[in-house]
């Protein structure tokens, strides 16, 4: 199923085919190697500073790290994701090495989190960053400690079936990508 976005100047077409869909196929695998050319797109995205203030905690399914993310996910995160074959918890370094606040940190890792998203698209794979989770349960069970935060997830496989999702969350998942116009959006 295709989502090319209706854009009204040319874009890259990792940029036009990326959407992020809910029905993920629940046998298909993705392993390191498959991941590593986004993994190497995210190290490469811009930082302030360079002070490069992200890391990823990657789960494939059937692994320990991929059970304690979902364990972690809530409301309808929780029926879709762990269809998944990769969970991707992005985490952010809130200070600089001295200590001090790093007020870009979460803007570096979008950055970053960006970055991976595109590659991943142009490598084939479907992506859907999300925020429906247990924080703070999360953090405990990968011990993750401060300066270090977790700020979002982001689920990664291959398309599925969108007619497993419920009734009421088919229509977005098969219709067709909208966004403000560019009037709306530069000003």
């Amino acid at each position: 199923m295709s989502k090319r976005a209706v854009t009204e100047y040319p874009i890259n077409d990792a940029m036009a085919n990326r959407w992020s869909p809910r029905s993920f196929d629940p046998t298909a695998v993705l392993t390191s190697a498959d991941l590593g050319p986004a993994f190497e797109a995210a190290r490469w995205a811009p930082s302030a500073n360079n002070l490069q203030p992200w890391q990823f905690i990657v789960g494939y399914r059937g692994d320990e790290t991929f059970a304690k993310i979902v364990n972690d996910l809530s409301g309808f995160n929780a029926g879709w994701a762990p269809d998944a074959s990769a969970l991707v918890v992005t985490v952010a370094n809130t200070h600089t090495a001295s200590g001090r606040d790093n007020a870009y940190a979460r803007y570096d890792l979008g950055q970053s989190v960006a970055h991976f998203t595109i590659q991943a698209t142009a490598d084939g794979h479907m992506t859907h960053q999300m925020g429906g989770f247990d924080i703070d349960a999360l953090t405990i069970a990968l011990g993750v400690t401060e300066p270090w935060e977790i700020v979002s997830l982001i689920a990664v496989g291959a398309l599925g079936d969108p007619n497993k999702l419920p009734e009421d969350r088919r229509d977005a998942e098969t219709g067709p990508r909208e966004r403000k116009p560019l009037t709306e959006v530069v000003r």
